[in-house]
């Protein structure tokens, strides 16, 4: 029997926040690392390969693009292959430095490899040993979650995790899901020269965002030679002539479409089948995920849970990172640290990217808010037009009663940088007023959340560059 304080099951960002954590407070943890390499889905095949791709295909696009100034770049090639290579090598240098350093520094904390169930609500069984503890908490993260589509397993598919290290690039691909995931997979491709198809089951392109900005972001694609098929679905799928026909789905009208590779991007499955939560009255919700308190405990009290694998609102690296190193501590303190969520920002990293913090215009009813909103277009900044790019488009959201801002949506070049400073508005309830008084860096494309502020209560059209 090997005893700790603090044993954590995962090895992931929410893992990691929550080792640090707890190794500052100096209680002896265990760390049990799943099947993933260290570092969990961020690192190895999430956020850190994906945007790398996503940089990639900007620079490949860049030329193709009509630039000011009488400047025309020109691609002499590029090799697919090696962008790959490149993003792997990346991956495996972040590794080394952000996570198996780290640890390596973190005298409090032991590394056990392998898959851990509880038998008990104070022990777990990793392989032959039993490990025991006061405290838990559970961040083994989630899997890509294929739908269940007559013949789509037999003809085979990929998800993210084999998107970012196949070295072949498809002459045509149908991406089925317009998540996060299915968006940027989506243009990656689209801008290395394949045919893309994606399929959107909603009318919206996608669903946490502004309807707006869907509008600009399918005006982008439908620009970059992407088909979008809204209200749709995959209903079946056969190989023919070394190729995927599948059955597509709009309203009762069905169509075929032939591609050579099929990305599935339709969800993610909680990784909690094997962790014997049945053993110990762990409760889970109807998709699998542990069902969490806004302090991160389960229906156990003495068991936390964090990221991913928690019926937790958001999906996202810094949540997650935030929620384990919270947990570690009301764990290891007693103490009740909880996360607002509606503060927190996210990104989609499409070009241009999409991003928001707060809430949507048609949230706010929920919430007892009579809102007023406004949408500008980014043709009403001057660095905009300075970079020859005038596709942006703010959305604020304003409660007309107490004029807080209460939501900001972005779709622009470096959304994703911009929404920080909306952030602090929204977490730090600002007005209208409030907004209007601060003085950004002129021309910035973050002049945009002052002038969205200031549209909500004068004609933009109206003003000077001087605001």
């Amino acid at each position: 029997m090997k005893k700790f304080d603090f044993i954590i099951i995962g090895g992931g960002a929410a893992a990691f926040a929550a080792a640090i954590k707890a190794n500052e407070l100096g209680a002896t943890t265990a760390m049990i690392q799943g099947p993933l390499p260290l570092g969990g889905t961020c690192v190895n095949v999430g956020c850190v390969p994906s945007k790398s791709l996503v940089h990639a295909a900007e620079l490949v696009h860049a030329t193709k693009k009509i630039h000011p100034g009488g400047i025309k770049l020109s691609l002499e090639s590029f090799d697919f292959a090696k962008v790959i290579k490149d993003e792997l090598d990346l991956v495996a240098a972040l590794r080394k430095q952000k996570y198996e350093e780290v640890l390596s520094n973190l005298p409090q904390v032991t590394l056990i490899e392998g898959i851990a169930k509880f038998v008990n609500p104070n022990e777990i069984k990793v392989g032959k040993d039993i490990l025991s503890a006061k405290k838990f908490l559970i961040a083994t993260g989630t899997t890509a979650l294929a739908p269940k589509i007559p013949g789509l397993a037999k003809a085979g598919y990929l998800t993210h995790v084999p998107a970012i290290s196949r070295q072949i690039l498809p002459k045509s691909l149908l991406v089925l899901g317009s998540g996060a995931v299915g968006l940027e997979f989506s243009q990656i491709f689209a801008r290395f020269g394949s045919a893309v198809t994606l399929v959107a089951r909603g009318e919206s392109l996608y669903k946490n965002t502004e309807p707006e900005l869907n509008k600009a972001l399918e005006q982008v694609f439908a620009d970059e030679k992407i088909k979008v098929l809204k209200n749709t679905v995959a209903v079946k799928v056969e190989v023919k002539n070394k190729l995927k026909v599948v059955t597509l789905k709009t309203g009762d009208q069905e169509r075929t479409i032939s591609v050579e590779d099929i990305l599935v991007a339709t969800g993610k499955t909680p990784n909690t089948s094997t962790l014997g939560l049945d053993n110990i009255g762990v409760e889970l919700d109807k998709k699998g995920a542990v069902v969490a308190s806004p302090t991160f405990q389960t229906s156990a009290d003495h068991i936390y849970v964090a990221g991913d694998v928690s019926s937790l609102p958001m999906r996202l690296e810094t949540t997650a990172g935030k929620e384990g190193s919270l947990s570690a501590q009301n764990a290891l303190q007693g103490t009740k640290h909880t996360i607002d969520y509606l503060s927190v920002p996210w990104t989609v990293f499409t070009a241009p990217q999409l991003a928001g913090v707060g809430l949507l215009d048609e949230d706010t009813s929920k919430h007892g808010l009579s809102c007023t909103c406004n949408t500008v277009s980014f043709k009403h900044l001057a660095k905009a037009q300075i970079l020859g790019d005038t596709r942006g488009v703010i959305k604020m959201v304003m409660d007309r009663q107490s004029r807080r801002i209460v939501g900001v949506h972005i779709l622009a070049d470096n959304a994703g940088d911009i929404i920080g400073q909306a952030a602090l508005v929204i977490k730090n309830k600002m007005t209208v007023d409030e907004v209007l008084e601060t003085m950004p860096v002129f021309p910035t494309l973050s002049e945009s959340i002052k002038i969205g502020a200031i549209s909500l209560v004068t004609d933009i059209s109206k003003v000077s560059c001087c605001i």
